[in-house]
């Protein structure tokens, strides 16, 4: 049995699709509460309710709250139920 053609491919000469999937890996949101940032610490995507403000490198940033690993393990848990 053969192989389909790969539809989502880089061009040689650049960082251009030959054919890509259409939409984003994030869900559209209607109010700006469901909407996603990445975490200053770790880089992962959560919904903003999720995150907090905190001065890092004398900036506010977001990062997530309580922590990090509290999240990752609060999505383990409820992913393995």
């Amino acid at each position: 049995m053969s192989k389909g053609e790969v539809k989502t491919a880089v061009v040689a000469d650049g960082l251009r699709y030959k054919a890509k999937a259409p939409g984003s890996p994030f869900r559209a949101s209607a109010s700006f509460s469901g909407a996603t940032m990445s975490c200053f610490m770790c880089g992962k995507h959560r919904v903003r309710s999720q995150m907090r403000t905190r001065q890092l490198l004398g900036k506010s940033q977001t990062v997530c709250a309580p922590s990090c690993k509290a999240l990752d393990e609060l999505v383990e848990a409820s992913g393995a139920a």
